[in-house]
């Protein structure tokens, strides 16, 4: 092996490999049982060279939680969504009460009873990433890789080889690249073509969070939550767990999704799923409203940057929230109807203030999944009631999709980001196109005008196909 190959190959080792390392040659270790040197001089000199520098890495005492066990907090945020290619321009539309939902350009509706619907609009990847490697994804991806950017960006935080391997990627998706399936349908069975040798490794959910660690070269933990509607929330979720258990010093976490199709049209118009008021796409999502008709279909993407106490703490970083807990439980109910008892739903919510070590009366707002389907938010709101008993008529509670629309994977991502940036701001969002009260969803909705609000404590929810609920418990960091 030459020399520059072995020098490469010692420079990909851990932080701990290349600590033992360095340990074992000032301890001269590196001999055999006769005692004679296993390292010639020249290997010992290259490794002396190699390791120059690598101090062992500070055990810190880790900040613990009430019920014994590590503090995780949120010190980045990055998103794309119909309101702005930012978390700025994000926040700002949510706060001013603005929906970006319109009528849909990406694909052809003309057939289709719904002509609307949320679009991440002037997007363009090549700002966010090399021009090759974006043509090899698929948008649900590209949107990961430019929002992880933003996100590691505000928590200022860049990745090196002394802490990759402590760095993980954990992100949420529900459809993956379903555009990439229909192109290569028709290319096969209409065109009878050849399909593209980057099909499958564009439209499998992981990819996301494989782009996201090649690019910014995160090579600790990573894997891809696939629950639907709860996969954002899922992912953010799992997250913390993964550094609270050790794994992690850092998590870029999140959900992304871009199931802008015909495919995807004409499966939730089978559905009846879509509003149909296209008269008024702005006004057409309409959480806890009695004139509700369906949701909107949307695209977009959020990333958190999680990482444990300690850690944000010793490099100085800001921190928006701490992730206080979280719970993931099955209605095991329908493929696609809510319980209508909502027991998986309030399980949920119990089960995660329960796991953040929190009573009811703490909680101060709640964003809700708030789809503006007929069904779903009778159901949840009776889960808030059931979870929260007579304290669920002191909350506030507002659903970010009556201005972004349901981007399904990434929705409880997104919902996380603007609960942190609640938390942080103290400001929360409104419901809009709340007009007419339904005697069936009787809570403060926080309708159509947004307000100042102490929040400490907040839970966020998401309810997906296939009875797949999550909730998180986010807190306001108190050191």
């Amino acid at each position: 092996m030459e020399k520059g190959d072995l020098k490469r190959r010692l420079r990909r080792l851990s932080p701990e490999a290349r600590e033992r390392l360095r340990r074992e040659l000032q301890e001269g270790t590196r001999v055999a049982p006769s005692g004679e040197a296993v390292l010639s001089p020249e290997l010992e000199e290259l490794l002396a060279e190699v390791l120059e520098g690598t101090e062992p890495r500070p055990v810190a005492v880790p900040e613990l939680t009430q019920r014994g066990r590590p503090r995780v907090v949120i010190t980045g945020l990055g998103a794309l969504t119909p309101l702005g290619n930012s978390v700025g321009e994000t926040w700002k539309g949510l706060v001013e009460g603005r929906s970006g939902i319109d009528y849909l350009t990406g694909i052809d509706v003309s057939k289709y009873p719904t002509k609307f619907g949320g679009e991440v609009r002037g997007f363009d990847p090549k700002k966010h990433m090399d021009p090759k490697e974006a043509r090899r994804m698929e948008r649900f991806a590209q949107f990961a890789v430019a929002a992880a950017g933003e996100a590691l960006r505000d928590a200022g935080f860049s990745i090196n080889e002394q802490n990759a391997y402590r760095v993980g990627v954990l992100m949420g998706t529900a459809i993956g690249g379903l555009s990439a399936t229909e192109r290569a349908a028709k290319r096969l069975f209409v065109e009878e073509k050849k399909v593209s040798p980057f099909f499958l490794t564009s439209m499998i959910p992981n990819m996301a969070a494989f782009h996201i660690a090649y690019i910014y070269q995160a090579r600790g933990y990573n894997s891809t939550v696939t629950t639907a509607c709860a996969a954002g929330t899922q992912a953010v979720g799992e997250a913390a767990e993964v550094i609270r258990r050790g794994a992690a010093d850092l998590m870029i976490c999140g959900g992304t999704e871009s199931s802008d199709s015909e495919l995807g049209m004409a499966g939730f118009v089978s559905m009846r799923a879509f509003s149909t008021r296209n008269d008024d796409p702005a006004g057409a999502c309409r959480p806890f409203d009695k004139d509700r008709d369906g949701f909107v279909g949307s695209e977009g993407c959020a990333v958190l940057i999680l990482e444990s106490l300690e850690h944000a703490l010793q490099r100085g970083a800001r921190i928006y929230a701490e992730v206080l807990g979280f719970a993931a439980t099955s209605d095991a109910y329908h493929v696609a109807a809510p319980d209508p008892e909502a027991e998986g739903a309030q399980r949920a919510m119990r089960w995660a203030m329960a796991d953040a070590g929190i009573r009811p009366e703490q909680v101060d707002y709640i964003n809700a999944h708030g789809t503006s389907t007929p069904l779903g938010d009778i159901a949840e709101t009776l889960a808030i009631k059931k979870s929260l008993g007579e304290h669920a008529y002191n909350v506030a509670i507002s659903s970010t999709k009556s201005m972004l629309g349901h981007s399904f994977g990434a929705t409880g991502a997104i919902e996380a980001l603007a609960t942190t940036l609640i938390i942080w701001h103290q400001i929360i969002h409104p419901t809009i196109n709340y007009h007419t009260p339904d005697p069936q969803c009787d809570l403060d909705y926080v309708p159509n005008v947004a307000r100042p609000a102490r929040v400490r404590v907040a839970l966020s929810n998401s309810f997906g196909l296939g009875g797949q609920d999550a909730t998180l418990v986010l807190g306001r960091y108190e050191g």
